[in-house]
């Protein structure tokens, strides 16, 4: 067998991953964030829509009626905006290979909507009863918009991947120090060091990132975007209490959308004026 020394090893192992990383890393639009993306879109953008198919299957769904087609609505404008925002700045349209699609879950015990990869749509009639107007319901559906076009499942993927192979090449010259870290303070508190260190923080850039995209979206889209702080104050009040402390989230707290919101709806207003598609 051939031998290497350590040092020569971690060296060599660094060229590797950087040859490898380096090539992967994209831009968020419109935020210009950099982003590590080492899985392909397209390979993701099919995984989703299986899922997405298997779920439409076995769920009851709204299928008829004002709510659905206000979905709809809300949807084909927002897919309309976004093609013609960066249509109209010469770049590249991040949606161009979405296939869009919008489903309405009859379940009123759920307040939540989501957007797989590639622009497969859920929204839950529970959310309704919280958004009760059509322009908070285009703040959440520009959220999980938001969420496709900036690759934020690629991004979490290709995070977890390069995290989970750098533990482990670590874990063999630390003699598995971090793994024996990490299950000892699992086993004493029931807490993941990694998630809360790290993808909890990772987690809730992104929600924001989202936050800020979505309203966007919405702006563009030609919905009044004020609504959002109002939609959120009711979501807080909905969650009064039952919030987990920020550490332990994904998500930032309500009170810091709050925040965040009122201090970019002026802004929003100002740079990204309803589009004529």
């Amino acid at each position: 067998m051939y031998n290497i020394n350590r040092r020569k090893f971690l060296g060599l192992f660094g060229c590797g991953c950087c040859s490898v990383l380096l090539p992967s890393c994209t831009t968020v639009p419109i935020t210009e964030r950099r982003q590590l993306s080492i899985i392909p879109e397209a390979k993701i953008n099919m995984q989703a829509a299986a899922a997405y198919e298997n779920f439409r299957k076995k769920t009851k769904l709204i299928t008829k009626g004002s709510q659905l087609e206000e979905v709809r609505s809300i949807g084909k404008k927002m897919e309309n905006a976004v093609s013609a925002f960066f249509l109209n700045k010469g770049k590249e349209d991040p949606t161009k290979n979405f296939g869009w699609d919008y489903i309405l879950v009859d379940n009123d015990k759920v307040v939540n909507a989501w957007c797989m990869p590639g622009g497969k749509i859920a929204v839950y009639t529970g959310l309704l009863k919280i958004t009760r107007n059509i322009d908070a319901l285009s703040i959440v559906m520009g959220h999980e918009i938001a969420h496709a076009v900036a690759r934020h499942s690629i991004e979490r993927a290709s995070h977890a991947m390069t995290l989970n192979l750098g533990t482990t090449v670590a874990d063999i010259f630390l003699g598995g120090a971090i793994n024996r870290t990490r299950n000892t303070v699992g086993q004493n508190t029931g807490l993941d060091i990694f998630q809360l260190g790290i993808m909890n923080p990772f987690g809730r850039k992104q929600e924001t990132e989202a936050d800020y995209l979505g309203l966007i979206f919405s702006s563009l889209s030609g919905y009044d975007i004020r609504e959002s702080v109002k939609l959120w104050e009711r979501m807080a009040e909905k969650k009064k209490g039952k919030e987990a402390p920020v550490f332990l989230s994904t998500h930032p707290s309500s009170k810091k959308r709050i925040e965040n919101l009122k201090g970019w709806v002026k802004e929003v207003m100002i740079d990204y004026p309803p589009i004529k598609v």
